[in-house]
């Protein structure tokens, strides 16, 4: 019985990949960054997602989000106000996307063609586990941490930062509250992934964003 899993799982995992190939494909010919944003539910995801797009349309670019969740269209409706394309995607319990899901959510999605796009940030589901296995085509995978969640999380969800290109600390002007250990927090991650940008930002107040932004700006150029 366990090798006919591990046999399913493998078979599921190549089609995925192929599809996400398939997918890397389109968007390098698109001329567009692709990012997927992997966090813990409650890290701030939304917020600095929505804030990133905010100041990306401010600067003339062209941006849009795809966003996953179990159910509702909640933070969808909240990207949607930054005035970027924004496409629901519901997995109905499943605790991850795919490939197959991102493929299948970007036809027919008026406003927000590939080649007229600079950027398509990809909100995954709330987990640190599932999401690690799938590729969604993305340039760029970034993992997520808020202050709150503790300095330690690297450590206990390795494949999400090991797999990860860059790591964002959110929240960070709540550091003090939560007396976060802001040197434990970096050492942890660049422990797991040695020499990833990490960027420490926070929505609310902005801190960070302008390090963030020309992170962005630097990767998209190179796409071109």
């Amino acid at each position: 019985m366990t090798t006919r899993i591990v046999e399913l799982r493998r078979g599921v995992l190549k089609k995925n990949d192929e599809l996400a190939a398939q997918l890397r494909h389109s968007f390098s010919s698109a001329g567009v960054l692709v990012l997927n944003l992997v966090s813990s539910p409650g890290t701030g995801k939304t917020t600095f997602l929505e804030r990133t797009l905010r100041e990306l349309r401010a600067r003339g670019a062209r941006a849009a989000a795809l966003v996953g969740d179990l159910e509702t269209d909640n933070d969808a409706r909240r990207l949607a106000s930054s005035g970027a394309p924004v496409r629901q995607i519901n997995t109905h319990g499943i605790c991850h996307l795919d490939a197959e899901m991102i493929g299948r959510h970007l036809e027919g999605w008026e406003g927000a063609a590939l080649d007229a796009l600079d950027y398509l940030f990809i909100e995954n589901v709330g987990n640190l586990v599932c999401p690690s296995s799938y590729d969604l085509g993305e340039k760029i995978r970034v993992a997520l941490l808020s202050v709150t969640e503790g300095e330690d999380k690297p450590l206990k969800y390795p494949t999400l930062f090991n797999s990860a290109d860059a790591a964002v600390i959110t929240k960070i002007d709540l550091a003090s509250a939560c007396e976060f250990n802001r040197d434990l927090a970096l050492h942890n991650i660049r422990e797991i992934r040695p020499g990833i940008r990490v960027f420490e930002t926070s929505a609310k107040t902005g801190a960070g964003m302008e390090e963030w932004l020309g992170y962005l700006a630097t990767a998209r150029s190179e796409v071109v």
